[in-house]
């Protein structure tokens, strides 16, 4: 702590200039967002309480609750955007050769310590915020609402509130986890972990109901996962620069990407959360509407001012920096001004649908199937997967921008790599985005299939890519204090998070718990495939827990620790009896996992839905056999190179030493020839 607050001191000395605190300006920001929400909430909630039949609850929920509502997104921001600044924002002290290892700088260790508090911040709001949603869903004063079975209802039926204790308990692990973490190395984790804090909300609401409501959510995701990023991460700039920390420009060239691509996907992500809940004309026929209306101008507002900043603020960063952070203050104003009329977006009735005439698997799913799956229609259907189908989009652009600048380093890459990859990636939009993956929730036996595909198929083509190796030959290593891609892929190769979960027991374990797990509970199963939540969940599971079991199998990209090919192959035996288990209890189990889901889906199909479970068993069964073609055959290859490596190094020895180790392997079996002789003669 000593070393840090003399870094503290001489920048402050080097600067001429006191360092200023910016908790004004973040509870400013609270304030903004949340008496903007609450105001408007004042004069157009009767109507929303008269259309949904509920009682007035009295000015302190019909103000409070978007409030504190305002308030607890702002501090979600705020806790994205200060671990962002700790991990990618603001360097660790130290080389970036061991940035894994490294410190943070006192400006490092300042936003991760705004991060920790803005994340007990979201959970006392969000503490708040449940009874207040209890009160505003009854009609019943906020007062009346603490009663037993008021708050079990809350915490165990009610979507709404259950969504923000989830939020809560989130906040409450980001923020212990940031009081026990100091180091850089917890930082990314904290970050993620941030992020997800607001992903359980974005998953309820007027996005997650009615026709197309797959479309729905996943838009609002990308949506608040960006507007964290954008709002928190200027938030953090303003801080960093008003404390004098060092490297602001860096910072503020590196933040820039980021709002760029927010201003983006914010755009796309709002169109496309318009057109599928309402017609052009209810835009200025409906209260609704209007906020809509509201809320797009200010983004383009604050699109003008990140062109301000790209044009004006930033090539001045060097000689006035204050002109860049006095712009941001006031953007910062706008952005929570923005956030609180977005807010009142959810509690405002919105238009009727534009299809009131909803079946069963519309309400459910979010779209129909009409006929019975066949090897031709899957691949003849299609509708753009907006979650995994952008994700496999970025993921191989991602990688063909690496490839380019591996090639304009003038060094090469491999074909075989980039096929690999291409596949993986291309293969995820494609499995997502056509008959396999709308045919997923509806039928067993498709769930299963593209079950298999995701944590199998499209994990072992994506690891054998090796994205981290291409990251580290794209990039050259950053300066000291400015790390670059090439340090941040190193130090994920270093990682002691990494080296646990690639441990081989602790590998295989995980990877066969998250394959077949699902089936176990028929509870859990149920949630999996009936609600969108479990669902991204349950395919996001797939896919991660896959990628790093193939990593440690056979992935080309570098591991803290990996054992040798045999040892990896002996795992790899290990897991098949597994495998054929779980298949030949999926075929031989009589009761119908998600019955009742499947039943009330009612597709235009006759099913037998047992039979088409045991479809799925042989699927399980049968297709963990492709993949495993392609790992024993790599193995194989390793294992050879591995012999003639070993063999070249002996080649090279003898050479140097004249067979020196050859020469004494003989005088020892001499040496044992004589001693048998001696010991004969003696009888």
């Amino acid at each position: 702590m000593r070393t840090m607050a003399n870094e503290q001191v001489n920048s402050v000395n080097a600067a001429g200039k006191k360092p200023r605190p910016s908790w004004g300006i973040y509870i400013a920001a609270m304030l903004i967002a949340g008496l903007i929400a609450g105001f408007i909430s004042l004069f157009l909630l009767a109507d929303s309480l008269a259309a949904l039949g509920i009682p007035d609850p009295g000015r302190i929920t019909t103000f409070g609750l978007p409030l504190f509502r305002g308030m607890a997104w702002v501090l979600m921001a705020l806790s994205v955007g200060s671990f962002l600044a700790s991990s990618f924002l603001i360097a660790p002290r130290g080389d970036n050769a061991t940035l894994i290892d490294a410190p943070l700088s006192v400006d490092g260790h300042i936003a991760a310590r705004t991060g920790t508090w803005a994340s007990f911040g979201v959970a006392a709001v969000g503490l708040v915020e449940i009874p207040l949603i209890m009160s505003d869903l009854t009609g019943a004063p906020f007062s009346q609402v603490f009663t037993p079975s008021i708050m079990k209802m809350a915490l165990t039926e009610i979507s709404t509130t259950i969504v923000w204790a989830i939020s809560v308990v989130i906040a409450l692990v980001v923020g212990i986890l940031g009081l026990v973490g100091r180091g850089w190395s917890m930082q990314p984790v904290l970050l993620f972990l941030s992020i997800m804090q607001v992903v359980p909300i974005g998953m309820e609401g007027h996005s997650a109901a009615g026709g197309d409501h797959d479309y729905g959510t996943n838009s609002l995701l990308w949506h608040l996962v960006f507007v964290m990023l954008w709002v928190g991460g200027l938030m953090a700039l303003i801080a960093h620069g008003r404390r004098l920390g060092p490297n602001l420009a860096f910072a503020v060239k590196r933040y820039s990407g980021i709002a760029f691509m927010a201003i983006v996907v914010l755009a796309v992500s709002g169109l496309i959360n318009t057109l599928i809940r309402m017609n052009i004309s209810d835009l200025v026929d409906s209260a609704y509407g209007i906020i809509l209306i509201t809320k797009f101008v200010l983004t383009i507002l604050l699109g003008i001012f990140g062109l301000a900043h790209r044009e004006l603020t930033i090539p001045q960063l060097g000689k006035n920096p204050r002109l860049f952070l006095r712009i941001a203050i006031v953007e910062v104003a706008v952005m929570a001004g923005t956030i609180g009329v977005a807010i009142t977006l959810g509690r405002t009735v919105p238009p009727a649908p534009r299809d009131p005439n909803l079946n069963s698997m519309q309400i459910l799913m979010g779209y129909e199937l009409f006929e019975k799956p066949t090897v031709l229609n899957v691949w003849t259907m299609f509708r753009f997967d907006i979650m995994f189908g952008t994700i496999g989009l970025l993921l191989a652009a991602a990688y063909g921008y690496c490839v380019y600048r591996v090639h304009k380093r003038g060094l090469t890459w491999s074909k075989g790599r980039t096929a690999w990859f291409m596949c993986g990636a291309l293969g995820l939009t494609l499995v997502m985005s056509t008959g396999l993956g709308l045919y997923m929730p509806a039928m067993y036996s498709m769930h299963m299939l593209v079950h298999m595909i995701l944590s199998m198929a499209v994990p072992l083509l994506l690891v054998l890519g090796a994205p981290l190796t291409l990251l580290m030959e794209a990039f050259e290593a950053g300066p000291k204090g400015k790390p670059s891609l090439h340090d941040y892929a190193l130090a994920a190769t270093q990682s002691k998070i990494v080296a646990f979960i690639t441990n081989p027991f602790v590998n295989l374990v995980q990877y066969l718990f998250f394959l077949y797990v699902l089936y176990l509970f028929p509870g859990l199963y149920q949630f999996a495939i009936s609600e969108h939540a479990g669902h991204l969940i349950m395919n996001f599971t797939f896919i991660i827990s896959g990628c790093f079991y193939f990593w440690e199998i056979i992935g080309p990209d570098p591991l803290p620790k990996r054992h040798s090919t045999p040892f990896r192959l002996a795992v790899l035996f290990l897991s098949m009896p597994f495998h054929l288990f779980a298949g030949v209890y999926l075929m031989q189990l009589q009761s119908v996992l998600g019955a009742d889901f499947y039943q009330y889906l009612e597709l235009p199909w006759n099913q037998d839905l047992l039979q088409d479970q045991r479809v799925g068993g042989g699927i399980a069964w049968g297709f963990g056999q492709f993949p495993l073609v392609i790992v024993f055959g790599k193995l194989f290859l390793d294992w050879l190179s591995d012999d003639r490596a070993t063999a070249r190094r002996h080649d090279m020895q003898a050479d140097a030493d004249d067979d020196a180790e050859l020469e004494r392997y003989n005088a020892m079996l001499q040496d044992m020839g004589h001693g048998d002789e001696s010991s004969f003669r003696g009888r």
